[in-house]
This record gives structure tokens, sequence and C-alpha cells, in this order.
């Protein structure tokens, strides 16, 4: 029996803790015992990563890296921790550079490995993520962008995808409370965007685009379904007011089960900017929907697509945006829905919750356990 301990830093938004919890929740448990530890016990998420039945170990599991004494100290104590838990393997989900979690599990006598979920480097983080990645024992890429540009000649790198669960996000009948909280009306056609409003995600785009599109396609709404109480969502919701178009663009905000809101789409859309990110889950889910889907031609967006060439356009450009949605905004219901279905079954094919755990059960993937162990 292999005991992995995964570690996020908290569960203050659902993606990240999702998609871990996916991973632990499907191990083999004849061969795998799941752990997770976390910071602290708040954020929505938490409660269903509470009802799932993994043990669950609420500590500071990053000691400070600076000053060298502090983090020697520190690094000790965490890991008496980590050695009373015991596990053979920690799994980092943390998307920033920290390392001295690395030597906490090193000290522990575990071998701890972590999965790079996005394509951010960075001169001044540079040498924290060289470090951080010398100290692993393996490590996850989620695109081969990311492989290529950041680790074109190590051995430790695994490229594993996002998977989801394809089954609960099949497309079901629209709920018409939804779209009566969005204040769509019942016959207009929908376009779903799905990301928290960070510039990175490219909504400004998105909206820009819109705008060039609206006075053409009279009957089509814009969702923007993520978290828009940030800097960026109040400046794009300002901005929005400004061209007198707040009734065909909604600001959804969060939401607890996006496939209901997806159920009401015809076209999803991922306008990422050029810096790209690792595996978008958004995409995959939309797919899984049988929604037609558009995307940017970046890192993550690319390897998803990279068979739907059609579906992608040039990152941080408006115009190439409204150009592709153009081509799907044109269609009748039906043919949108025959276009959707296809992704439906390239996710069903590619994309499964399945194939990405069986991936993290690999033999290869597991640094230096007894094969016996498995």
């Amino acid at each position: 029996m292999i005991k992995i301990l995964f570690t996020i830093p908290n569960f203050n938004t659902a993606g990240s803790g999702q998609a871990m919890l996916n991973i632990a929740l499907g191990l083999n448990r004849e061969k795998f015992e799941p752990h997770i530890a976390c910071k602290t016990n708040e954020g929505d998420f938490f409660k269903i990563v509470e009802q799932s039945g993994i043990q669950i170990h609420i500590f500071d599991y990053e000691p400070n890296a600076r000053p060298i004494q502090r983090l020697l100290k520190e690094s000790w104590k965490v890991s008496r921790i980590l050695k009373e838990i015991n596990p053979s393997i920690v799994h980092s989900f943390h998307y920033n550079n920290n390392y001295p979690e690395a030597i906490a599990a090193r000290l522990a006598g575990a071998k701890w490995i972590f999965t790079k979920k996005n394509m951010n480097w960075g001169n001044d983080g540079a040498r924290s993520w060289r470090i951080r990645s010398a100290l692993a024992s393996r490590i996850i890429t989620q695109n081969t962008e990311m492989q290529r540009r950041f680790y074109p000649k190590s051995t430790k790198t695994r490229l594993i995808e996002r998977g989801i669960d394809v089954n609960h996000f099949a497309p079901q009948a629209p709920n018409a409370v939804i779209r009566k909280a969005a204040e769509t009306p019942i016959h207009a056609r929908v376009i779903a965007m799905v990301a928290n409003l960070v510039p990175v995600k490219g909504a400004s785009f998105a909206i820009e685009a819109f705008f060039l599109l609206a006075n053409s396609f009279p009957n089509w709404h814009l969702w923007i379904i993520g978290d828009n109480e940030t800097q960026t969502g109040s400046k794009l919701m300002a901005r929005v007011r400004i061209e007198k178009l707040e009734k065909r663009i909604h600001f959804i905000g969060k939401v607890q089960n996006v496939r209901q809101y997806l159920d009401h789409a015809e076209i999803f859309l991922l306008p990422t900017r050029a810096a790209g990110e690792g595996s978008p889950v958004a995409l995959i889910e939309a797919m899984a929907n049988g929604k037609v889907v558009l995307g940017t031609e970046v890192p993550g967006i690319s390897d998803q697509l990279s068979r739907k060439p059609n579906h992608l356009v040039p990152a941080e450009d408006s115009a190439a945006l409204a150009k592709g949605l153009e081509r799907f905004m044109k269609n009748d219901k039906e043919t949108n829905k025959i276009l959707g279905g296809s992704f439906q079954k390239f996710a069903n094919a590619n994309y499964t919750i399945q194939r990405e755990v069986k991936k993290h059960e690999s033999k290869d993937l597991i640094p230096n356990i007894p094969l016996d162990s498995l």
C-alpha cells in the first residue's frame, strides 16, 4: 500500500481542489491510500472535500524560505508532522514556485512530486522554480509547450492532461430557473465563458468581440460565469455599461454547478491570453457538455484542440475572435448541436477522469517505490 499525501494551500476556489480531489478519489484503494493536507478549513469547497471520506490534515506545510536559518528550523518542524502522517509520496498541487515544502518532505523520508499547473516561470521567480524542480522526484506537466519551454532535457517529467467526470457534464434538459436568474429571454441563444475574471483569462477580448457582433446578431447573449468580484471584473462591467449592453452580456458570478449553465449554451468561448495555461478544465467540461468550442491558440488550449484546428484563433485579437465566433453564430441550432456532439464524443474518448487517474497510478510515475508495492 502506497500512502500519498496531496497538498494544496486552501479550497477557496474549486478548480484545482476539484481536480486534485478527483484524482485522490479515483485511485485504486487496494494499492493507494490518499490523504490531503491544506493550511485552512475555509472555503466553500472544503465542505465537499470533508464529505469525501479522505483524511484531511490541516497545518502550514510550507516553511518560510528566508532567512536560511529559519528555513532549516521550520522545515525540520514540518518534517516531524509529515513523519507522523508517514506518506511514501507528497504530491504538491500548489500553483507557485515555493520549494521549502520539498525540503520538509525529503527530511521526512518521503518522495516529493509536483504538478506544474501554469505557464509561469518569470525572471524574479526563476531561481525558485529551478530549486523546486531540482528537489522533485517527478514533475507532472500538463501540456507539450510546458515540457518544451521549461524542461527540454529533464527525465523527471511526465505529461498528464486533465480529465473530468464526463458523465456528470453530459448535456441535460436546460433548467428554466437558470435562464430566468440570468435574465435571458427563453428564445435567446447563448455563448458561455467560464473563468474567474483575472487578466490572463482574456475576458476583455470576449467582450470586445461580442461588441463587434452584437448588432448583426441581436438574438445572441454572452454569459460570463465565474468570480467577477475582482478588479478586472469591475472594469469589464463598467465597460459593458458604457456600451449599454448590460441586457445582453451577463456576469453570472461564481456558481456551484457549471453544467446547469452550460446546458443553456450553444457556443463555449475560452479567450486565454498569450501566456497560456496548464490544461484548462473549463474547456473539457464544455466539450463533454456538447458545446461548440472556440479557444485561443495558446499553451494548454492548443493541446486540447490540436485535432480541431478550425476552433483555434490568435490570442489577444478581438477581431479574429469575432470572426471565429461569427462562423458558429450564423449556424442554426441543429447544426451547432451536431457539431457540439462531435466535441462530446472527443471529450469522452480523450479526457475522462479515469484516464487521468490511470496515469497517476502508473509505475513510471511513482519514483523509486518498490514495484511489488503496486
